[in-house]
């Protein structure tokens, strides 16, 4: 047995009070669904700046009536340090009285992604990933929380060449988004220096599944694509479509999560980790792999191609994950290949496209 299967029997048999921010998206909703069907207590806060309602709407369907009852919602803003407080405590409501569990493991996932959209608006990007994350780790500090596990990216290497990317070489950032990304890491560094407060960040590798958002101007390429093919419109390709990229399954990164906030390896906690599967894919061939699967469905897709553009600002051309670390310490073992996440995403795409 894996040691995510125990630690799914032992959340199930002794369950715990969770945070996850940024709940209503498309990471924390999955998170929130993982969550609920093990009979946790889970709070959850949202602003609904990429996140939706149909999200949650969903996560509702696919769990029981009492899983729901164990979910309390806030909608608030990590920029506001009294929605963080806020959120700190699972308010239990009886026919006689009230409770008021204090939340035990934070997810943080509250961010606002995409290196196009900190290029154009780096002003909102910082407040919502620095003030925001700082305003969180504050929060979850004076409410004496057990673990604090963040949303790192893959954009901290920056210019770094090597392939592997190892957690200990990093280059300069080439976004502003990968700035406040990496200002995170020092933040969660210094809190556990300063105040013995344990974190665990997860550098996170193109994540990609069900619930993902294909429409917006910073859509991530694999649900624009799908989108695109379902819909029959152009597929654009940024270069020559030989940029790569270490795609992850949601449920990868749930793991990942999971294992973070219950490892009770002491030299697991107060690091960062890669989470993604080791593997590389380039655009031409995620292009034919996302054709290829629509194909059986949809015939006029068969002979499809994409549209190539200029290559885009502020990307890396190639980026790949060493995981050892991840599955030295905190006994990760990814369980989807990029080929197996993709089966289970079109199927949730062909219905919500």
């Amino acid at each position: 047995m894996i040691l995510f299967q125990q630690v799914q029997a032992q959340l199930l048999a002794n369950p715990k009070t969770w945070l996850i921010t940024g709940v209503a998206g498309f990471i924390g909703s999955n998170l929130l669904e993982t969550l609920l069907k093990l009979n946790q207590k889970v709070v959850g806060l949202d602003n609904f700046a990429t996140g939706h309602q149909r999200n949650l709407d969903e996560v509702q369907i696919l769990v029981t009536p009492e899983q729901w009852a164990d979910f309390r919602f806030i909608k608030g803003d990590i920029r506001n340090l009294d929605d963080c407080k806020k959120a700190m405590l699972f308010t239990q409501y009886s026919a006689v009285s009230s409770q008021h569990l204090p939340v035990d493991y934070i997810l943080h996932q509250a961010a606002l992604g995409s290196v196009p959209r900190s290029l154009e608006d780096p002003i909102t990007t910082n407040q919502s990933n620095i003030d925001g994350f700082l305003n969180m780790l504050v929060a979850a500090r004076d409410a004496k929380v057990k673990r604090f596990v963040y949303a790192a990216s893959s954009s901290t290497y920056g210019d770094h060449p090597g392939l592997p990317k190892i957690e200990d070489r990093i280059g300069r950032p080439l976004s502003p988004y990968a700035v406040t990304k990496y200002v995170n890491e020092l933040y969660a560094d210094v809190f556990a220096r300063a105040y013995g407060f344990k974190t665990i960040g997860l550098r996170y590798f193109n994540i990609f599944g069900q619930r993902q958002d294909p429409n917006g101007a910073y859509a991530a390429v694999i649900p624009k694509w799908i989108a695109a093919l379902i819909k029959n419109e152009p597929v654009y390709i940024n270069g020559t479509g030989e940029t790569s990229r270490d795609f992850c399954y949601i449920k990868n990164a749930v793991q990942a999560n999971l294992l973070a906030a219950i490892s009770d390896n002491p030299e697991a906690v107060n690091q960062v980790y890669n989470v993604a599967v080791g593997d590389r894919t380039d655009l031409n061939q995620l292009f034919a792999l996302l054709r290829d699967g629509l194909a059986a469905k949809y015939s006029a897709l068969k002979n499809v191609q994409p549209v190539y553009r200029d290559f885009r600002a502020g990307d890396v051309m190639h980026s790949q994950a060493d995981i050892s670390k991840a599955v030295k310490l905190l006994e990760y073992q990814p369980t989807y290949t990029i080929r197996q996440g993709l089966a289970k995403a079109l199927e949730w795409y062909v219905v919500n496209v």
